[in-house]
């Protein structure tokens, strides 16, 4: 006869009891380097519906962020329309995304780098005084926004754009721990629903839950926030169902005892019985029932009020019950709080209950014809205002291989990280369904390990190999090496790790882990997977290099035509730009202040920058004459203010001396005849007076010409230049400064691209 298998929980970030055995399937063994494909599935999960993904709210306020030109501080540039081509709808990034910021521990903040910076022989030492507390959360740097919590909606709002302008689809919650962290998640959900209220885009939002046990969450989440339709325009859909990420199979009823160790028999004219209590929403009942290797034989459960002999609340027959089977019977409504008898009556061949000789279920008792016996029958019994049925029919599920070397193992599941080459995972039509792309991989030599180990697979590691230098983890050698697999592959979905996990817990001891400093999932700049852009460092090149892979995997649109030429009078009515086109719009929002608290000794962070809201731009051209216009959503500020409605332009194909790609700004500095300054760049933030250029303010709008030889244009020629407003930047020439401070149209990096055939 065949027992019930041993039971185990696995977290993430260090807790877990599993055996050797186990730990091996996890991540001990060695990795394949064949080829990753696989063979389809032979059955597609009945879970799975026919219908794709369901539209987002409608936007009327299109960025068309797609479009936005960017080089990053590499040089990188990012593909345009003639190397990606047209939007391609049915592929789809989903972005890990961390709520746990300030709801663990919130000491120091212990800065990791800047720790072994100043004491780098703290580096092997765990006992070294530079350490923050055992078992508290160290931050492995500094995030481009401060050591914030993952309340700060002034932060939300940031990733929010960041995201939406990169390709993502939704951002998909780290809740493996077990925490959902409510609090959080709602202030996102309302920051994210005041964005879709503005006409804009947001990420949706989904789940991913622990891989044992996943059922008190997945129920938690169900109930608190889809069986309400709590931002239900924000749900991530999939195959017609909201997405979670969790095993379907630990959604079973809830066992109230152990796992009996004793079968008893049910002979022939006999009945086996067990009283049980409930709290109240008793839903489903059942008994794991043994037959000795038979697949013939059966039984019925009745559900009774009270003990033996009372009402009958409900019925079930079984036949040709599998050896050792959970068999249920369910009431028609749930069960009140009282006692309540399940009876097992008229046996078909062999067939019996397991049972324990020893009391084990709180208020019960086992039965055999009416009579009290010793012991108690296993149970099952599942309560509570949440029904597993109906979660099981609500949600479309992708079970999340923990493994990061064994590739799928069943239908219906998905990965979150895994080692180079990742492996495909199928639907049931034998399509590559999903793939993961990750920074980098706590992991090593075939093996899980903590990224506290000095050679485990960093930013830098690629083809099977970490560089003994750092001087290339600026580059995401990882992270395009998977990226590289993707695109080989063009699964329909990618799971991308990760966006803003930024700390890991300091542990004694840990699993496998090697060295007397353990930190698991992150550790310094090489040996961590965030790609939201940090102070120092590779600032924001993560960030490009992600925009750049999801516009080769998705495509983007092509820029938008100009309009035919057209002279403007720059003479403050600006009513002869109401036929030029395209428009050039920005996010809305972005210069709301900030007063938020910190993370422990951080404090309250404060940001005051934010002045003039720019809303919209346009270009303009004739055959001498380049002009531009901007509008704001409130009445512009003094052009004495500092640095003042900055005009960036770059002019495509020029060799002359920039600045991020931009040969010229305006507005910097101001005629002693109130006209406006084009001044060229020396290299770098440094700039030279070209000449006085026409400017016109009046209420909210602008406009300001350029001549075309200033900018090095020959009369009557095509026109492809980029261009960016910057209003009270707070360090003037620092591209991350421009996350933060003041307003930036488009944001950070990115510019505008205009383009025009000959006037």
């Amino acid at each position: 006869m065949s027992h019930p298998e041993p039971r185990f929980f696995f977290t993430r970030r260090g807790f877990l009891t599993l055996s050797a055995a186990t730990a091996a399937t996890v991540g001990l063994s060695a990795f394949s380097s064949t080829d990753a494909h696989a063979s389809a599935w032979p059955v597609a999960s009945p879970l799975t519906p026919t219908a794709d993904v369901s539209p987002t709210s409608v936007v009327t306020w299109d960025t068309r962020s797609d479009s936005w030109a960017a080089r990053d501080g590499l040089g990188r540039v990012l593909p345009d329309f003639s190397e990606v081509g047209p939007p391609r709808e049915d592929r789809f990034v989903g972005m890990f995304y961390f709520l746990w910021l300030g709801e663990h521990t919130t000491s120091g903040p212990w800065n990791i780098e800047q720790i072994l910076a100043a004491h780098p022989e703290a580096r092997d030492d765990k006992t070294h005084p530079a350490w923050g507390p055992m078992n508290d959360y160290h931050h492995w740097s500094e995030p481009a926004y401060g050591y914030y919590l993952s309340s700060d909606e002034w932060v939300i709002r940031r990733h929010a754009r960041q995201l939406v302008d990169a390709g993502v689809d939704v951002v998909i919650f780290d809740a493996t721990n077990g925490f959902d962290y409510p609090e959080n998640y709602t202030a996102l959900f309302d920051v994210y629903a005041a964005i879709r209220a503005e006409g804009e885009r947001t990420p949706d939002i989904a789940f991913m839950c622990p891989w044992d046990p996943a059922k008190p969450l997945v129920k938690k989440l169900y109930q608190d926030i889809y069986a309400p339709g709590v931002h239900s325009d924000l749900w991530f859909t999939w195959k017609g169902k909201p997405l979670v990420l969790s095993n379907p199979a630990l959604l079973g009823p809830d066992l109230r005892t152990l796992l009996g160790s004793d079968p008893a028999p049910l002979p022939v004219g006999a009945t086996n019985g067990q009283t049980f209590t409930v709290a109240g929403n008793g839903r489903v009942v059942g008994a794991r029932v043994p037959t000795w290797g038979s697949s013939t034989s059966g039984c019925t459960l009745t559900l009774r009020a009270g003990g033996p002999g009372g009402a009958v609340l409900a019925t079930r027959t079984f036949t040709s019950i599998a050896d050792n089977s959970i068999c249920t019977v369910a009431p028609t409504t749930p069960l009140a709080a009282g006692t309540y008898y399940l009876e097992q009556s008229a046996p078909v061949g062999t067939v019996g209950w397991w049972t324990e000789p020893t009391s084990t279920v709180p208020g019960g008792q086992a039965y055999r014809n009416g009579t009290t016996v010793a012991g108690d029958r296993e149970l099952y019994l599942e309560e509570g205002a949440v029904s597993t049925a109906d979660v099981l029919d609500f949600f479309t599920f992708r079970d999340h291989q923990i493994s990061f070397f064994a590739g799928q193992t069943g239908p219906n599941q998905w990965s979150w990280l895994e080692d180079h080459p990742q492996h495909e995972y199928l639907d049931g039509s034998g399509a590559v369904e999903q793939m993961s792309v990750s920074v980098a991989q706590n992991a090593l030599n075939g093996r899980l390990a903590a990224m506290s180990e000095p050679t485990a697979q960093g930013r830098s590691f690629h083809a099977e190999t970490l560089p003994s230098s750092g001087s290339l983890v600026r580059h995401g050698l990882n992270f395009q090496e998977q990226w590289d697999r993707v695109h080989d592959s063009d699964p329909e979905f990618v799971f991308v790790t990760g966006w803003n996990e930024w700390v890991a817990m300091r542990l004694d001891d840990w699993l496998v882990a090697e060295g007397d400093v353990i930190f698991v999932d992150q550790f310094d700049q090489e040996h961590s997977r965030d790609i939201e852009p940090m102070k120092g460092g590779h600032g924001d090149d993560y960030y490009y290099q992600l925009v750049s892979n999801i516009r080769r995997f998705k495509g983007v649109r092509d820029l938008e035509a100009a309009t035919t030429p057209t002279s403007i009078a720059i003479d403050g009515s600006f009513s002869d730009w109401a036929a030029v086109g395209p428009t050039f719009r920005d996010h809305s929002g972005e210069t709301a202040h900030r007063s938020e608290p910190g993370w422990g000794s951080a404090g309250t962070y404060t940001n005051t920058t934010g002045r003039n809201e720019i809303l919209l731009s346009k270009v303009a051209r004739d055959a001498t004459t380049i002009s531009f216009y901007v509008e704001t959503a409130q009445t512009l500020t003094p052009r004495t203010d500092p640095n003042w409605m900055l005009l960036a332009i770059g002019i495509d194909g020029s060799t002359a001396p920039e600045w991020e790609g931009f040969q010229f700004i305006v507005n910097r500095t101001f005629a002693t005849d109130g006209r406006s300054v084009l001044e060229a760049s020396l290299g770098g933030w440094s700039w030279s007076a070209v000449t006085p250029v026409d400017i016109a303010i009046s209420g909210n709008q602008l406009e300001l010409a350029v001549p075309r030889a200033a900018l090095g244009l020959a009369a009557a020629t095509s026109v492809d230049l980029r261009f960016k407003w910057i209003d009270n930047p707070t360090v003037p020439g620092d591209m991350l400064d421009l996350l933060a401070s003041g307003d930036t149209a488009p944001n950070g990096r990115f510019s505008y691209r205009y383009r025009a055939s000959l006037p």
